[in-house]
């Protein structure tokens, strides 16, 4: 199992987050600069930088990386987020949203673990707002990730 994302603040860096304290294997890809909406994302997060500072691509090429895409959000999809779900779709990529306004913690994580098993997911994107607009959002996914029961979360033989 691995986790990926773009390292934005937010739900991107909460699933690195959990990832670490899971000791799940996890990377992605980013903007040049590492750039996030703080600066730079700090060097202990070991992704890849791109060649482009655009977010498009990074989004684009962390969809493309992964068997699936999780998109996490309170509310309708937004910015980004809906981008992600676009380019999801654009790609035939395989994707689940979940929608905290619309099911509780508890419901997410069923449908979470239900949606790995079923798609068969070992590289796994997980994407939604960054903080600024939309400060639940880190504690929310971070709480989710680690509470979730995770396919082969103790092989970390799938890490690239």
């Amino acid at each position: 199992m691995k986790i990926i994302s773009g390292g934005q603040t937010g739900a991107d860096q909460a699933a690195l987050d959990a990832a670490i304290a899971l000791k799940i294997s996890y990377g992605g890809w980013l903007p040049k600069g590492r750039k996030t909406e703080n600066g730079p994302l700090a060097p202990r997060y070991a992704l890849r930088e791109l060649k482009s500072a655009r977010y498009r691509d990074r989004t684009e090429k962390n969809i493309l990386t992964a068997d699936g895409t999780l998109i996490f959000s309170f509310g309708p999809l937004t910015g980004g987020s809906a981008l992600t779900e676009a380019l999801a779709i654009r790609h035939d990529r395989p994707f689940l949203h979940i929608d905290f306004e619309l099911v509780d913690r508890l419901q997410a994580a069923v449908l979470v673990e239900t949606w790995l098993q079923a798609m068969q997911v070992a590289t796994v994107n997980v994407a939604g707002p960054r903080a600024s607009s939309e400060p639940r959002i880190y504690e929310t996914v971070y709480a989710l990730l680690t509470g979730i029961r995770w396919p082969q979360a103790n092989d970390a033989s799938g890490a690239l």
